[in-house]
């Protein structure tokens, strides 16, 4: 899942967004630098890519990917997915899209503290083509993509992604409807277990 699939999947805890956030800049034990609410978002926040990574729907859009993209095909199932989110926001929240996306930028910014350096250039690169409202638009899904496949190592062709994604829409749409209301109990399940502890 990608940036707006976890600050959702956050549910408007601060402290475990702010964790769900970070989580990918923070490796093994480093998470218990980090005061407890934030921890939390860590642990969520590997929960959710390790249910994703295992669910049998996203590892079989992941396999038509990797026919061409290999290794980055979870990369860009995670893009698709924050696509699909977006565009039917409104299925999802009752909060409009746009004043979901201000408000966790804020929040981000406010506590600049938390955030590892590598993160904070990603947020205020991310900010200054607010990732999170464009996503639902394909034009941003080919600015993200595009991006991404900028900064990777080796020729990954992400930036072609948009075409495998139009070409197999209603089936990567519908796959992701059924994936995301498992996620979505799973996570709600895996939080109130969390914060019992």
């Amino acid at each position: 899942m990608n940036y707006l699939s976890h600050l959702y999947l956050s549910f408007g805890d601060e402290s475990i967004t702010i964790g769900n956030f970070i989580a990918d800049f923070v490796k093994g034990k480093k998470y218990l630098d980090y005061p407890l609410g934030v921890q939390k978002g860590i642990l969520i926040h590997r929960e959710i890519d390790n249910y994703a990574d295992n669910h049998p729907i996203f590892l079989d859009g992941k396999r038509r990917l990797a026919v061409e993209y290999r290794h980055y095909a979870g990369v860009i199932m995670d893009v698709y997915y924050d696509h699909f989110l977006s565009k039917n926001w409104s299925d999802y929240s009752k909060e409009d899209l746009k004043v979901f996306c201000q408000r966790h930028y804020k929040l981000l910014n406010d506590n600049q503290s938390l955030l590892p350096e590598r993160c904070s250039y990603l947020l205020n690169y991310m900010e200054s083509g607010d990732w999170l409202y464009n996503y639902q638009f394909l034009e941003g899904i080919q600015f993200a993509l595009s991006g991404m496949a900028k900064r990777t190592s080796f020729k990954s062709g992400m930036e072609k992604a948009v075409k495998n994604l139009t070409d197999d829409y209603d089936r990567f749409e519908q796959e992701f409807q059924a994936f995301f209301k498992e996620i979505l109990d799973h996570i709600h399940n895996f939080t109130d277990q969390i914060k019992s502890k």
